[in-house]
Protein backbone atom coordinates (compact mmCIF):
# COMPACT_ATOMS: atom_id res chain seq x y z
CA UNK A 1 0.00 0.00 0.00
CA UNK A 2 0.70 3.95 -0.34
CA UNK A 3 3.04 4.00 3.12
CA UNK A 4 1.46 6.69 4.99
CA UNK A 5 4.19 9.27 5.98
CA UNK A 6 4.18 11.58 9.26
CA UNK A 7 2.83 15.31 8.69
CA UNK A 8 5.90 17.77 9.18
CA UNK A 9 3.89 21.00 9.55
CA UNK A 10 0.24 21.49 10.99
CA UNK A 11 -0.81 25.04 11.42
CA UNK A 12 -3.39 26.20 13.55
CA UNK A 13 -4.32 30.13 13.36
CA UNK A 14 -6.86 32.13 15.28
CA UNK A 15 -9.15 34.53 13.37
CA UNK A 16 -8.58 37.54 15.64
CA UNK A 17 -5.21 37.29 14.66
CA UNK A 18 -4.98 36.36 11.03
CA UNK A 19 -7.95 37.29 8.45
CA UNK A 20 -9.18 34.96 5.80
CA UNK A 21 -7.69 34.90 2.31
CA UNK A 22 -9.11 32.22 0.45
CA UNK A 23 -12.36 31.83 2.03
CA UNK A 24 -15.66 32.80 1.87
CA UNK A 25 -17.63 34.71 4.81
CA UNK A 26 -20.33 35.25 3.48
CA UNK A 27 -23.31 31.80 3.77
CA UNK A 28 -23.50 30.00 0.88
CA UNK A 29 -24.79 26.52 0.36
CA UNK A 30 -23.05 23.15 0.54
CA UNK A 31 -20.45 21.55 -1.72
CA UNK A 32 -21.19 17.96 -3.08
CA UNK A 33 -18.50 15.52 -2.24
CA UNK A 34 -19.51 12.29 -4.30
CA UNK A 35 -16.98 8.97 -3.05
CA UNK A 36 -17.69 6.53 -5.70
CA UNK A 37 -16.57 2.83 -4.74
CA UNK A 38 -14.91 1.13 -7.89
CA UNK A 39 -12.73 -1.88 -9.06
CA UNK A 40 -11.25 -2.54 -12.02
CA UNK A 41 -13.02 -5.59 -13.19
CA UNK A 42 -16.16 -3.55 -13.34
CA UNK A 43 -18.44 -3.67 -16.29
CA UNK A 44 -21.06 -0.92 -14.67
CA UNK A 45 -18.21 1.14 -13.04
CA UNK A 46 -17.28 2.91 -16.33
CA UNK A 47 -20.96 4.08 -16.38
CA UNK A 48 -20.91 5.49 -12.62
CA UNK A 49 -17.57 7.48 -13.94
CA UNK A 50 -19.33 8.61 -16.53
CA UNK A 51 -22.65 10.07 -14.35
CA UNK A 52 -20.25 11.24 -11.57
CA UNK A 53 -17.71 13.04 -14.62
CA UNK A 54 -21.38 15.05 -15.72
CA UNK A 55 -22.25 15.90 -12.30
CA UNK A 56 -18.69 17.41 -11.97
CA UNK A 57 -18.97 19.10 -15.18
CA UNK A 58 -22.30 20.33 -14.45
CA UNK A 59 -20.71 22.59 -11.31
CA UNK A 60 -16.83 22.49 -11.99
CA UNK A 61 -16.81 24.72 -9.06
CA UNK A 62 -18.68 22.90 -6.52
CA UNK A 63 -18.37 19.18 -6.93
CA UNK A 64 -15.74 16.85 -5.67
CA UNK A 65 -15.55 13.16 -6.85
CA UNK A 66 -13.55 10.40 -4.80
CA UNK A 67 -12.81 7.04 -6.75
CA UNK A 68 -12.52 4.82 -3.99
CA UNK A 69 -11.06 1.17 -5.01
CA UNK A 70 -12.13 -1.05 -2.73
CA UNK A 71 -13.82 -4.98 -2.57
CA UNK A 72 -13.69 -7.81 -4.95
CA UNK A 73 -13.55 -5.83 -8.23
CA UNK A 74 -10.87 -3.97 -7.10
CA UNK A 75 -8.85 -7.19 -6.13
CA UNK A 76 -5.83 -7.26 -8.54
CA UNK A 77 -5.07 -10.72 -10.13
CA UNK A 78 -1.85 -11.52 -11.69
CA UNK A 79 0.14 -8.39 -12.64
CA UNK A 80 -2.80 -6.26 -12.44
CA UNK A 81 -2.15 -2.81 -10.53
CA UNK A 82 -3.62 -2.55 -7.43
CA UNK A 83 -5.20 1.13 -6.88
CA UNK A 84 -6.65 0.24 -3.46
CA UNK A 85 -5.49 2.14 -0.06
CA UNK A 86 -5.89 1.12 3.63
CA UNK A 87 -9.04 3.59 4.11
CA UNK A 88 -11.53 2.39 1.45
CA UNK A 89 -12.19 -0.91 3.01
CA UNK A 90 -13.92 0.96 6.05
CA UNK A 91 -15.24 4.14 4.56
CA UNK A 92 -17.36 1.28 2.09
CA UNK A 93 -18.52 -0.53 5.30
CA UNK A 94 -20.03 2.46 6.95
CA UNK A 95 -21.96 3.00 3.61
CA UNK A 96 -23.88 -0.13 3.76
CA UNK A 97 -23.03 -0.99 0.01
CA UNK A 98 -24.15 -4.10 -1.32
CA UNK A 99 -23.11 -3.56 -5.25
CA UNK A 100 -20.97 -2.24 -7.55
CA UNK A 101 -20.55 0.78 -8.61
CA UNK A 102 -21.79 2.24 -5.43
CA UNK A 103 -21.79 6.21 -4.65
CA UNK A 104 -22.57 7.86 -1.49
CA UNK A 105 -22.93 11.90 -2.10
CA UNK A 106 -21.60 13.95 1.08
CA UNK A 107 -22.68 10.43 3.31
CA UNK A 108 -25.92 11.80 3.48
CA UNK A 109 -29.06 9.10 3.68
CA UNK A 110 -31.32 9.87 1.61
CA UNK A 111 -34.42 7.74 2.95
CA UNK A 112 -35.30 5.20 -0.08
CA UNK A 113 -32.41 5.21 -2.33
CA UNK A 114 -29.57 3.34 -0.37
CA UNK A 115 -28.81 0.14 -1.15
CA UNK A 116 -28.70 -1.31 1.74
CA UNK A 117 -30.59 1.01 3.57
CA UNK A 118 -27.30 3.28 4.63
CA UNK A 119 -25.46 5.76 2.61
CA UNK A 120 -24.78 4.45 -0.54
CA UNK A 121 -26.88 4.59 -3.54
CA UNK A 122 -27.11 3.01 -7.07
CA UNK A 123 -25.89 5.14 -9.74
CA UNK A 124 -28.80 6.41 -10.57
CA UNK A 125 -29.67 8.02 -8.01
CA UNK A 126 -26.50 9.91 -7.29
CA UNK A 127 -27.50 13.33 -10.01
CA UNK A 128 -31.28 14.20 -7.96
CA UNK A 129 -28.92 13.70 -4.67
CA UNK A 130 -26.23 15.95 -5.86
CA UNK A 131 -28.48 18.56 -7.01
CA UNK A 132 -30.35 18.11 -3.46
CA UNK A 133 -26.96 18.54 -1.58
CA UNK A 134 -26.23 21.93 -4.01
CA UNK A 135 -29.48 23.55 -2.70
CA UNK A 136 -28.66 22.95 0.94
CA UNK A 137 -27.56 25.75 3.08
CA UNK A 138 -24.19 25.12 4.82
CA UNK A 139 -22.73 26.14 8.05
CA UNK A 140 -19.31 26.11 7.09
CA UNK A 141 -17.29 27.27 3.89
CA UNK A 142 -14.10 25.51 2.72
CA UNK A 143 -11.76 26.34 0.67
CA UNK A 144 -8.36 24.99 -0.10
CA UNK A 145 -5.14 24.94 -2.27
CA UNK A 146 -1.59 22.92 -2.72
CA UNK A 147 1.51 23.47 -4.37
CA UNK A 148 4.06 20.93 -5.33
CA UNK A 149 8.10 21.66 -4.89
CA UNK A 150 10.09 19.61 -7.15
CA UNK A 151 13.21 19.43 -5.51
CA UNK A 152 12.09 18.86 -2.21
CA UNK A 153 9.10 16.48 -3.84
CA UNK A 154 6.87 17.99 -1.31
CA UNK A 155 3.77 19.37 -1.15
CA UNK A 156 2.12 22.28 0.33
CA UNK A 157 -1.34 22.23 1.59
CA UNK A 158 -3.40 25.06 2.96
CA UNK A 159 -6.85 24.66 3.87
CA UNK A 160 -9.53 27.18 5.42
CA UNK A 161 -13.18 26.87 6.60
CA UNK A 162 -15.16 29.38 7.80
CA UNK A 163 -18.54 29.25 10.40
CA UNK A 164 -21.27 30.95 8.74
CA UNK A 165 -23.61 29.31 11.89
CA UNK A 166 -23.37 27.00 14.37
CA UNK A 167 -22.64 23.37 13.70
CA UNK A 168 -24.90 20.75 15.60
CA UNK A 169 -21.68 18.91 17.07
CA UNK A 170 -19.04 20.89 19.42
CA UNK A 171 -16.22 18.40 16.93
CA UNK A 172 -15.99 18.41 13.70
CA UNK A 173 -13.59 16.58 11.12
CA UNK A 174 -11.35 18.02 8.82
CA UNK A 175 -10.48 15.67 5.51
CA UNK A 176 -7.84 15.73 3.09
CA UNK A 177 -7.49 13.25 0.65
CA UNK A 178 -4.80 13.05 -2.39
CA UNK A 179 -6.43 12.01 -5.55
CA UNK A 180 -4.47 11.19 -8.81
CA UNK A 181 -5.83 11.49 -12.22
CA UNK A 182 -5.25 9.98 -15.88
CA UNK A 183 -3.92 6.50 -14.26
CA UNK A 184 -4.42 3.60 -17.42
CA UNK A 185 -4.97 0.55 -16.28
CA UNK A 186 -7.16 -2.33 -16.77
CA UNK A 187 -10.96 -2.18 -17.00
CA UNK A 188 -13.52 -4.94 -17.36
CA UNK A 189 -16.05 -2.15 -19.01
CA UNK A 190 -15.71 0.16 -20.63
CA UNK A 191 -14.41 -0.71 -23.68
CA UNK A 192 -10.38 0.42 -23.49
CA UNK A 193 -9.07 -3.19 -21.85
CA UNK A 194 -5.93 -2.47 -19.82
CA UNK A 195 -5.78 1.19 -21.58
CA UNK A 196 -9.08 2.39 -19.36
CA UNK A 197 -8.08 5.98 -17.49
CA UNK A 198 -8.69 6.02 -14.55
CA UNK A 199 -10.11 9.94 -12.81
CA UNK A 200 -9.91 10.43 -9.40
CA UNK A 201 -8.82 7.67 -7.67
CA UNK A 202 -7.86 7.94 -4.13
CA UNK A 203 -4.29 7.25 -3.53
CA UNK A 204 -3.65 9.07 0.27
CA UNK A 205 -5.69 10.87 3.59
CA UNK A 206 -3.26 13.31 4.90
CA UNK A 207 -5.07 13.45 7.77
CA UNK A 208 -5.75 9.85 8.08
CA UNK A 209 -8.79 7.77 8.04
CA UNK A 210 -11.24 9.91 9.47
CA UNK A 211 -10.10 13.30 9.83
CA UNK A 212 -8.81 15.57 12.11
CA UNK A 213 -10.63 17.25 14.67
CA UNK A 214 -12.13 20.62 14.64
CA UNK A 215 -12.66 22.02 18.12
CA UNK A 216 -14.40 25.73 17.35
CA UNK A 217 -17.39 24.79 15.42
CA UNK A 218 -19.96 28.04 16.26
CA UNK A 219 -20.46 30.92 14.20
CA UNK A 220 -17.51 32.82 13.41
CA UNK A 221 -15.17 30.42 13.77
CA UNK A 222 -12.16 30.50 11.40
CA UNK A 223 -9.74 27.34 10.89
CA UNK A 224 -6.65 28.33 9.13
CA UNK A 225 -4.08 24.98 9.05
CA UNK A 226 -1.22 24.03 6.75
CA UNK A 227 0.31 21.03 5.93
CA UNK A 228 3.74 19.92 4.74
CA UNK A 229 3.13 16.70 2.87
CA UNK A 230 5.74 14.54 1.36
CA UNK A 231 5.09 12.85 -1.68
CA UNK A 232 6.41 9.83 -2.16
CA UNK A 233 7.57 7.91 -5.59
CA UNK A 234 4.63 4.98 -6.12
CA UNK A 235 2.33 3.88 -4.65
CA UNK A 236 2.21 -0.24 -4.69
CA UNK A 237 4.54 0.00 -8.08
CA UNK A 238 1.97 2.75 -9.58
CA UNK A 239 4.33 6.14 -9.90
CA UNK A 240 2.69 8.97 -8.16
CA UNK A 241 2.53 11.53 -11.24
CA UNK A 242 2.99 14.97 -9.85
CA UNK A 243 1.30 16.74 -12.67
CA UNK A 244 -2.29 14.55 -12.44
CA UNK A 245 -2.47 15.22 -8.58
CA UNK A 246 -5.61 16.99 -7.45
CA UNK A 247 -6.69 17.80 -3.62
CA UNK A 248 -9.82 17.58 -1.61
CA UNK A 249 -10.67 19.38 1.17
CA UNK A 250 -14.20 18.34 3.06
CA UNK A 251 -15.18 18.98 6.81
CA UNK A 252 -17.49 16.09 8.34
CA UNK A 253 -19.68 15.85 11.52
CA UNK A 254 -19.33 12.22 12.24
CA UNK A 255 -17.78 9.98 10.35
CA UNK A 256 -20.65 10.20 8.25
CA UNK A 257 -22.30 12.98 7.08
CA UNK A 258 -20.20 15.71 4.82
CA UNK A 259 -21.03 19.45 5.71
CA UNK A 260 -19.29 20.97 2.28
CA UNK A 261 -16.07 20.61 1.04
CA UNK A 262 -13.74 21.75 -2.05
CA UNK A 263 -10.62 20.89 -4.52
CA UNK A 264 -8.00 22.44 -5.78
CA UNK A 265 -5.03 21.17 -8.53
CA UNK A 266 -1.49 22.03 -7.01
CA UNK A 267 0.36 24.61 -8.48
CA UNK A 268 4.09 23.06 -9.67
CA UNK A 269 7.07 25.13 -8.12
CA UNK A 270 11.10 24.16 -8.19
CA UNK A 271 11.92 23.00 -12.32
CA UNK A 272 15.32 24.91 -12.15
CA UNK A 273 16.40 22.84 -14.62
CA UNK A 274 15.90 22.35 -18.43
CA UNK A 275 17.14 18.61 -19.04
CA UNK A 276 16.79 16.45 -15.51
CA UNK A 277 15.92 12.88 -15.76
CA UNK A 278 15.44 11.06 -12.12
CA UNK A 279 16.08 7.34 -11.94
CA UNK A 280 13.32 7.04 -9.45
CA UNK A 281 12.55 4.06 -8.57
CA UNK A 282 13.37 -0.08 -9.18
CA UNK A 283 10.33 -2.55 -9.40
CA UNK A 284 10.86 -5.13 -6.73
CA UNK A 285 12.05 -8.22 -7.95
CA UNK A 286 10.44 -11.03 -6.24
CA UNK A 287 12.04 -13.16 -3.29
CA UNK A 288 14.01 -15.81 -4.27
CA UNK A 289 16.29 -17.70 -1.91
CA UNK A 290 20.65 -18.16 -1.50
CA UNK A 291 21.61 -20.39 -3.98
CA UNK A 292 18.82 -20.19 -6.35
CA UNK A 293 18.61 -19.25 -10.04
CA UNK A 294 16.51 -16.54 -10.60
CA UNK A 295 15.38 -15.03 -14.05
CA UNK A 296 13.77 -11.29 -14.06
CA UNK A 297 13.01 -8.96 -16.64
CA UNK A 298 14.04 -5.73 -14.30
CA UNK A 299 11.53 -2.48 -14.34
CA UNK A 300 13.12 1.28 -13.68
CA UNK A 301 10.92 4.27 -13.70
CA UNK A 302 12.54 7.04 -15.04
CA UNK A 303 10.85 10.78 -14.31
CA UNK A 304 11.11 13.75 -16.45
CA UNK A 305 11.56 16.79 -14.10
CA UNK A 306 13.20 19.24 -15.88
CA UNK A 307 11.23 21.43 -18.60
CA UNK A 308 12.29 19.59 -21.73
CA UNK A 309 10.86 16.84 -22.96
CA UNK A 310 12.84 13.23 -22.99
CA UNK A 311 13.45 11.36 -26.06
CA UNK A 312 16.18 9.20 -25.52
CA UNK A 313 18.46 7.93 -23.21
CA UNK A 314 21.91 5.15 -22.40
CA UNK A 315 20.64 3.30 -19.55
CA UNK A 316 23.88 1.48 -17.43
CA UNK A 317 22.32 -1.06 -15.46
CA UNK A 318 24.98 -3.28 -13.11
CA UNK A 319 23.63 -7.13 -11.74
CA UNK A 320 25.73 -8.42 -8.81
CA UNK A 321 28.21 -6.29 -10.09
CA UNK A 322 28.65 -7.26 -14.06
CA UNK A 323 27.30 -4.36 -15.87
CA UNK A 324 25.40 -3.73 -19.29
CA UNK A 325 23.51 -0.75 -21.58
CA UNK A 326 20.34 -0.69 -22.72
CA UNK A 327 19.72 2.05 -25.27
CA UNK A 328 15.92 3.23 -24.91
CA UNK A 329 14.00 5.88 -26.81
CA UNK A 330 10.25 7.49 -26.24
CA UNK A 331 9.28 10.55 -24.82
CA UNK A 332 8.76 11.21 -21.48
CA UNK A 333 6.85 14.81 -21.38
CA UNK A 334 7.86 16.91 -18.15
CA UNK A 335 6.48 16.20 -14.48
CA UNK A 336 5.29 12.66 -16.34
CA UNK A 337 7.10 9.53 -15.99
CA UNK A 338 7.87 6.05 -17.68
CA UNK A 339 8.79 2.81 -16.55
CA UNK A 340 11.05 0.99 -18.45
CA UNK A 341 11.70 -2.65 -18.83
CA UNK A 342 15.26 -3.96 -19.29
CA UNK A 343 16.28 -6.96 -21.04
CA UNK A 344 15.44 -10.31 -19.26
CA UNK A 345 18.94 -10.90 -16.62
CA UNK A 346 19.77 -14.21 -14.70
CA UNK A 347 21.78 -14.55 -11.63
CA UNK A 348 22.39 -16.85 -8.77
CA UNK A 349 21.28 -15.36 -5.60
CA UNK A 350 23.74 -14.81 -3.20
CA UNK A 351 23.65 -13.94 0.56
CA UNK A 352 23.54 -10.20 -0.76
CA UNK A 353 22.54 -9.15 -3.99
CA UNK A 354 22.06 -5.71 -6.09
CA UNK A 355 20.47 -4.32 -8.87
CA UNK A 356 21.65 -0.85 -9.74
CA UNK A 357 20.49 1.77 -12.71
CA UNK A 358 22.62 4.78 -13.87
CA UNK A 359 21.83 7.09 -16.70
CA UNK A 360 24.29 9.67 -18.57
CA UNK A 361 24.78 13.18 -17.10
CA UNK A 362 22.39 15.80 -17.14
CA UNK A 363 21.61 19.52 -15.90
CA UNK A 364 21.55 17.48 -12.43
CA UNK A 365 23.15 14.51 -11.48
CA UNK A 366 22.52 13.81 -8.49
CA UNK A 367 19.32 12.21 -8.82
CA UNK A 368 20.82 9.83 -12.22
CA UNK A 369 21.69 6.62 -10.17
CA UNK A 370 20.18 4.20 -7.83
CA UNK A 371 21.09 0.59 -6.57
CA UNK A 372 18.43 -2.09 -4.69
CA UNK A 373 19.22 -4.74 -2.74
CA UNK A 374 17.27 -8.31 -3.92
CA UNK A 375 16.52 -11.60 -3.30
CA UNK A 376 15.15 -13.20 -0.02
CA UNK A 377 16.79 -12.27 3.33
CA UNK A 378 20.10 -14.70 4.40
CA UNK A 379 19.59 -15.15 8.44
CA UNK A 380 21.02 -17.39 10.44
CA UNK A 381 18.97 -20.39 11.85
CA UNK A 382 17.69 -18.98 15.34
CA UNK A 383 15.06 -16.32 13.96
CA UNK A 384 12.24 -14.61 16.75
CA UNK A 385 8.87 -13.51 16.05
CA UNK A 386 7.30 -10.54 17.86
CA UNK A 387 3.98 -9.44 17.86
CA UNK A 388 1.66 -6.39 19.16
CA UNK A 389 -1.97 -7.56 18.40
CA UNK A 390 -3.85 -4.22 17.14
CA UNK A 391 -7.66 -3.60 17.81
CA UNK A 392 -8.43 -6.97 15.05
CA UNK A 393 -5.92 -9.04 16.36
CA UNK A 394 -8.47 -11.86 16.65
CA UNK A 395 -8.49 -12.12 12.78
CA UNK A 396 -4.41 -12.46 12.64
CA UNK A 397 -2.91 -16.06 12.22
CA UNK A 398 0.46 -16.70 10.65
CA UNK A 399 2.52 -19.41 9.71
CA UNK A 400 6.46 -20.71 9.34
CA UNK A 401 6.45 -23.13 6.01
CA UNK A 402 9.66 -24.95 4.47
CA UNK A 403 10.11 -23.91 0.71
CA UNK A 404 7.74 -27.12 -0.06
CA UNK A 405 4.78 -25.31 1.54
CA UNK A 406 4.67 -27.58 4.54
CA UNK A 407 3.34 -25.70 7.76
CA UNK A 408 6.36 -26.12 10.63
CA UNK A 409 4.75 -23.71 12.75
CA UNK A 410 1.80 -21.82 13.24
CA UNK A 411 -0.25 -19.29 15.74
CA UNK A 412 -3.21 -16.95 16.23
CA UNK A 413 -5.94 -16.04 16.92
CA UNK A 414 -4.92 -12.93 19.09
CA UNK A 415 -6.71 -11.13 21.91
CA UNK A 416 -6.73 -7.22 21.20
CA UNK A 417 -3.30 -5.70 22.82
CA UNK A 418 -1.99 -9.17 23.74
CA UNK A 419 1.82 -9.46 23.41
CA UNK A 420 2.86 -12.96 22.01
CA UNK A 421 6.87 -13.75 20.89
CA UNK A 422 8.17 -17.49 19.98
CA UNK A 423 11.75 -18.14 19.10
CA UNK A 424 12.38 -20.91 16.35
CA UNK A 425 14.94 -22.68 15.82
CA UNK A 426 15.63 -24.09 12.01
CA UNK A 427 17.67 -26.13 9.36
CA UNK A 428 19.27 -24.92 6.61
CA UNK A 429 17.36 -24.37 3.44
CA UNK A 430 14.46 -21.81 2.39
CA UNK A 431 11.37 -21.06 4.37
CA UNK A 432 8.08 -18.75 4.47
CA UNK A 433 6.35 -16.50 7.01
CA UNK A 434 2.65 -15.91 5.87
CA UNK A 435 0.97 -13.69 7.67
CA UNK A 436 -3.20 -13.22 7.35
CA UNK A 437 -5.32 -10.60 8.31
CA UNK A 438 -8.72 -11.40 7.38
CA UNK A 439 -9.83 -8.00 9.00
CA UNK A 440 -6.86 -6.26 6.49
CA UNK A 441 -6.88 -2.91 8.41
CA UNK A 442 -3.25 -3.72 9.38
CA UNK A 443 -3.41 -2.62 12.88
CA UNK A 444 -1.23 -5.56 14.03
CA UNK A 445 2.95 -5.20 14.64
CA UNK A 446 4.61 -7.93 13.65
CA UNK A 447 8.36 -8.53 13.32
CA UNK A 448 10.74 -11.33 12.69
CA UNK A 449 14.32 -11.00 13.48
CA UNK A 450 17.47 -13.58 13.37
CA UNK A 451 19.25 -13.71 16.56
CA UNK A 452 22.00 -11.44 15.38
CA UNK A 453 19.47 -8.64 14.81
CA UNK A 454 18.92 -8.93 11.30
CA UNK A 455 15.36 -7.91 10.09
CA UNK A 456 13.73 -10.84 8.51
CA UNK A 457 10.51 -8.56 7.90
CA UNK A 458 9.03 -6.09 9.74
CA UNK A 459 5.42 -4.66 9.43
CA UNK A 460 6.74 -0.59 8.47
CA UNK A 461 2.91 -0.82 6.71
CA UNK A 462 -0.14 -2.46 6.57
CA UNK A 463 0.17 -5.54 4.51
CA UNK A 464 -3.77 -5.88 3.75
CA UNK A 465 -4.89 -9.33 4.04
CA UNK A 466 -1.99 -11.26 3.51
CA UNK A 467 1.81 -11.38 3.30
CA UNK A 468 4.11 -14.14 2.26
CA UNK A 469 8.06 -13.11 2.93
CA UNK A 470 10.57 -15.85 1.84
CA UNK A 471 14.05 -16.33 4.02
CA UNK A 472 16.78 -18.29 3.66
CA UNK A 473 18.21 -20.29 6.87
CA UNK A 474 22.05 -21.00 7.36
CA UNK A 475 21.41 -23.25 9.71
CA UNK A 476 23.52 -21.61 12.52
CA UNK A 477 21.71 -21.53 15.69
CA UNK A 478 22.30 -19.21 18.59
CA UNK A 479 22.90 -19.16 22.22
CA UNK A 480 20.46 -17.52 24.36
CA UNK A 481 22.58 -15.92 26.95
CA UNK A 482 19.90 -13.94 28.43
CA UNK A 483 16.96 -15.14 30.58
CA UNK A 484 14.49 -12.71 28.46
CA UNK A 485 12.02 -13.57 30.72
CA UNK A 486 13.64 -11.93 33.66
CA UNK A 487 13.88 -8.51 32.06
CA UNK A 488 11.15 -6.14 33.10
CA UNK A 489 10.01 -2.85 33.62
CA UNK A 490 8.47 -0.65 36.30
CA UNK A 491 6.64 0.95 38.27
CA UNK A 492 3.65 -0.27 35.94
CA UNK A 493 1.62 1.40 35.67
CA UNK A 494 4.26 4.64 35.59
CA UNK A 495 3.15 8.41 35.43
CA UNK A 496 6.45 10.40 34.31
CA UNK A 497 9.37 7.80 34.51
CA UNK A 498 10.13 3.72 33.56
CA UNK A 499 13.22 2.05 34.25
CA UNK A 500 14.36 -1.79 33.10
CA UNK A 501 15.63 -4.17 35.78
CA UNK A 502 18.17 -6.97 34.87
CA UNK A 503 19.50 -5.18 31.96
CA UNK A 504 23.11 -3.64 31.81
CA UNK A 505 22.64 -1.73 28.55
CA UNK A 506 19.66 -2.20 25.83
CA UNK A 507 17.81 -0.86 23.05
CA UNK A 508 14.12 0.01 23.44
CA UNK A 509 11.18 0.85 21.14
CA UNK A 510 8.19 2.12 22.76
CA UNK A 511 4.61 1.19 20.72
CA UNK A 512 1.41 2.16 20.96
CA UNK A 513 -1.80 -0.75 21.25
CA UNK A 514 -2.12 0.08 17.06
CA UNK A 515 1.83 -1.21 16.90
CA UNK A 516 2.46 2.63 15.95
CA UNK A 517 6.39 3.16 17.05
CA UNK A 518 6.49 6.24 19.50
CA UNK A 519 9.52 6.58 21.08
CA UNK A 520 13.34 4.72 20.20
CA UNK A 521 16.35 4.94 22.59
CA UNK A 522 19.89 2.90 22.64
CA UNK A 523 22.03 1.58 25.12
CA UNK A 524 19.63 2.51 27.93
CA UNK A 525 21.38 1.22 31.43
CA UNK A 526 19.32 -0.38 34.33
CA UNK A 527 19.72 2.86 36.35
CA UNK A 528 18.37 5.09 33.36
CA UNK A 529 15.31 6.46 33.65
CA UNK A 530 12.69 6.66 30.53
CA UNK A 531 10.60 9.26 30.33
CA UNK A 532 7.03 9.00 29.08
CA UNK A 533 5.30 12.06 30.77
CA UNK A 534 4.49 12.72 27.35
CA UNK A 535 2.40 9.94 27.22
CA UNK A 536 -1.34 9.75 27.46
CA UNK A 537 -3.33 7.35 29.55
CA UNK A 538 -3.48 4.31 28.41
CA UNK A 539 -1.47 0.92 27.75
CA UNK A 540 1.42 0.93 25.84
CA UNK A 541 4.15 -2.29 24.73
CA UNK A 542 8.08 -1.89 25.07
CA UNK A 543 10.46 -3.87 22.62
CA UNK A 544 13.72 -4.37 24.77
CA UNK A 545 16.60 -5.65 22.62
CA UNK A 546 19.95 -7.08 24.31
CA UNK A 547 22.78 -8.22 22.25
CA UNK A 548 20.63 -9.74 19.97
CA UNK A 549 17.91 -11.13 22.33
CA UNK A 550 14.56 -9.17 22.24
CA UNK A 551 11.32 -9.27 24.65
CA UNK A 552 8.33 -7.15 24.65
CA UNK A 553 6.48 -6.11 27.73
CA UNK A 554 3.07 -4.15 28.46
CA UNK A 555 2.75 -1.38 30.56
CA UNK A 556 0.21 1.27 31.55
CA UNK A 557 0.31 4.56 31.75
CA UNK A 558 -1.77 5.88 34.98
CA UNK A 559 -3.19 9.60 35.20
Amino acid sequence: MFKKLPLLAAAFFAFAAYGQTIVSTSPENRNVVLEEFTGIYCGYCPDGHAIAQAIQDANPDRVSLINIHTGGFANPTGNDPDFRTIYGKAIAQQSDLTGYPAGTVNRHLFPGRGQGGGTAMSRNFWTASANEILNQASYVNVAVEAEIDVESNTMEIHVEAYYTGDSPEGTNLLNIAILQNNTRGPQSGGGQGNNYNHMHRLIDFVTGQWGEEITETTEGSFIDRTYSYPLLDHNNQIPVELGELEVVAYITETHQEVISGNRATPTIEGIVHSNDAKVRFIEEVEDACYGEELTFIPKVNIQNIGTDQITSLEIEYTLNGTPNTFNWSGTIASLESQTISLPQVTTTVGETNTFGVTIPDDDNNSNNSLTVPFGAPYTSGTVDLHIIAGENGDMLRWRIRTDEGSVIHRGGPFEPGEVYHERFNLDEGCFNLLLIDSSGSGSNYVSLTDHEGNIIYQSDEPFGNTLSKQFYSNGVLGVNALNMDEISIYPNPAQDVLYISNAEEADIQIFDVLGKSILSKSQISMNEGIQVNHLSAGAYFMKISIDGNTTTKKFLIAR
